[in-house]
């Protein structure tokens, strides 16, 4: 949405109280460039990582009841259009109620696939304090990491910035390869 550079000027100015509100935007480079600036002394990383992780998991949230409100709020002939039906819901909770957990932490660790992830999580109907849950086990390392990051390595933040746009790019297409592999072998084995 916006570049490394501005949200390092931003982040400098008004410190703590532009974070929450940037990192639910742009969560890892803003985090990256929030505990550089920690390491600068110009915020109190503790508090920089208390901060990152509770504006992630208010975007999870809020990704959540996208999911959960969507199906419903879109007309029967959207629905249709788009491939929601009864079945594949059914199908969707049936996941999320056996394996939801799982699903939730790789979406999340992958960074690219945690969008869809979320979102099916809530159109699921999973409950949201388990989703909740989950999601603090996977943002907290993942936080962590990027807090480290920032903070050894933060003067370093528009190279960052390109890698975690590759790896993020990797892990999708890892992600739509396996996906793909998964159901020609389920297709292969049924029939």
């Amino acid at each position: 949405m916006f570049g490394a550079e501005a949200a390092l000027v931003l982040l400098k100015v008004h410190g703590l109280t532009i974070l929450a509100p940037l990192a639910v935007l742009e969560g890892p480079i803003v985090t990256v460039i929030a505990a550089y600036l920690a390491s600068l002394a110009y915020l109190d990383v503790r508090l920089v990582f208390v901060v990152v992780v509770l504006a992630d998991l208010l975007g999870d949230s809020i990704l959540y009841g996208v999911g959960r409100r969507g199906p419903g709020a879109l007309p029967a002939r959207w629905r249709s259009r788009f491939g929601i039906t009864e079945a594949r819901l059914a199908a969707l909770q049936g996941h999320f109620h056996a394996q939801g957990g799982r699903t939730l932490v790789l979406g999340k660790l992958t960074h690219s696939a945690g969008m869809v992830v979320l979102i099916a999580a809530g159109a699921a109907r999973m409950p949201f304090w388990r989703f909740l849950g989950f999601n603090l086990v996977a943002t907290l390392p993942k936080s962590l990491l990027f807090v480290v990051l920032g903070y050894t390595l933060g003067k370093a933040y528009t190279a960052i910035d390109g890698w975690i746009f590759r790896i993020s790019f990797a892990l999708l297409v890892l992600t739509v390869l396996a996906v793909a592999a998964w159901l020609l072998y389920r297709r292969g084995v049924r029939g």
